[in-house]
């Protein structure tokens, strides 16, 4: 006998589950199932988002002005909440961690793409293309080769510019990409302030900055290839679709790993680790996930949500609407209780140690001035979402042992395991 399906032939399931379920419903396959559902969900969130905001930037475009600018940026901002939410998808699942990169990937040597103040320096020893510049040059050279960038498109984007040369900082594509090109850089530091790039960078009329033309170009042909991207994984998530097959023929263990290595990497080695602590170690604004917009606050908790959410089995849709199922805290429940409440109140400590963080950013100081060195307040409240991260991370393999699921490997980082490293 399967050793899950013995939860229920030993009797271990209360008559209803956690979330009001019937028995018979969970078992392992349903939960699966529903974490495979979810993902659907918010992978098809992100796209209809990401089609409100290629509208907005299509207004923008249309007609240039200080409003509509602020309508684009209100649309990414909107885009930013369901899409975070599926990065607790990305670990474990192999179709979603190799096609990330092309959209969420960060941080961006963003004097690739566009004009930079000179403050960002005019050569990196690490990136040839640190100033390529490709909006005011209609041809680069990439690796001793010149390339033709004549004409702005999402193939050019994709297929030659995203890590040109072979180096990860030469992000072209992606949220991040068009949050440069709608705010330009945060000049500020540490400083109060995000980003403020003018309107008239795309006015055809009255252009600053130069190249309007072929910076609109590349506006649109980012989001364009930004919806083809998402296009792409909501398919991979429905009926038949290469993501939900591959788990489904990961069989239960693997399925349940695959659940469990989300939650704990992304709580553990990206989240609390490579964007959170590092950036705190070194006081450096620049590490801030949505560096451009000061939005790294909702991108940290919408992360912590979505690791909620894998657990509980409960997503909250854009629209208001509830999305529940057979969920892994039931599953944890019928074979340890006390270890299911232990993990379920970390994850809800985490949310509300984020909710905090997010309050002080709206109302008190952006999340690159609270990670500033020496600013013991600021300091302490990111530390304190960390703290949860870390706590959870210990509640998630607990439940993994609590499981039977063997050794799962979860994604460390030098910044919480060998932290002198990050100054050597």
């Amino acid at each position: 006998m399967n050793r899950f399906a013995s939860l229920i032939g030993l009797g271990l399931l209360a008559s209803t589950s956690m979330t009001g379920i019937a028995v018979a419903d969970v078992t392992p396959e349903a939960v699966i199932a529903h974490y495979a559902d979810v993902a659907e969900a918010k992978f098809g969130d992100a796209l209809t988002s990401a089609r409100s905001l290629d509208g907005a930037i299509e207004q923008f475009l249309a007609d240039p002005t200080d409003e509509t600018l602020a309508a684009a940026k209100a649309a990414w901002l909107a885009a930013r909440v369901p899409y975070q939410q599926t990065e607790v998808y990305r670990f474990g699942n192999a179709i979603v961690d190799d096609w990330e990169g092309r959209v969420n990937a960060w941080p961006l040597d963003e004097g690739l793409i566009d004009y930079v103040d000179s403050s960002y320096g005019s050569e990196s020893d690490e990136n040839s293309l640190f100033t390529a510049n490709v909006i005011a040059n209609p041809s680069i050279e990439i690796n001793g080769k010149v390339i033709d960038a004549g004409t702005i498109t999402p193939e050019l984007i994709s297929g030659t510019l995203q890590e040109a040369g072979g180096i990860e900082a030469n992000v072209a594509s992606g949220y991040h990409a068009i949050e440069f090109l709608l705010w330009g850089q945060d000049l500020n530091g540490n400083g109060p302030g995000a980003g403020s790039r003018p309107a008239t960078d795309y006015s055809l009329d009255n252009c600053t900055n130069g190249n309007c033309q072929r910076r609109r170009d590349y506006l649109g042909a980012a989001s364009d290839l930004l919806l083809a991207d998402l296009e792409e994984m909501d398919a991979n998530w429905k009926a038949g679709g290469a993501a939900r097959l591959a788990l489904e023929q990961s069989g239960v263990a693997g399925g349940l790993s695959t659940i469990l290595t989300g939650m704990g990497s992304l709580s553990y080695g990206e989240l609390a680790g490579e964007r959170m602590k590092l950036g705190l170690l070194l006081g450096d604004p620049e590490e801030e996930h949505d560096c451009f917009s000061d939005n790294t606050h909702n991108s940290h908790l919408y992360d912590a949500v979505g690791i909620r959410t894998a657990f509980s089995g409960a997503y909250t849709r854009p629209d208001g609407t509830e999305l529940t199922g057979p969920s892994l805290a039931d599953l944890v429940a019928a074979r340890d209780p006390a270890i299911a409440d232990e993990l379920s109140a970390d994850l809800d400590a985490t949310v509300t140690a984020m909710e905090a963080m997010a309050e002080r950013a709206e109302n008190v100081e952006a999340y690159d001035q609270m990670i500033a060195t020496g600013n013991e307040a600021g300091n302490a409240t990111v530390q304190a979402a960390i703290d949860g991260l870390i706590k959870q991370t210990r509640s998630i393999e607990r439940v993994i042992a609590a499981l039977d699921l063997g050794s799962i490997d979860l994604e460390g980082s030098d910044s919480l395991d060998s932290p002198n490293a990050v100054f050597q």
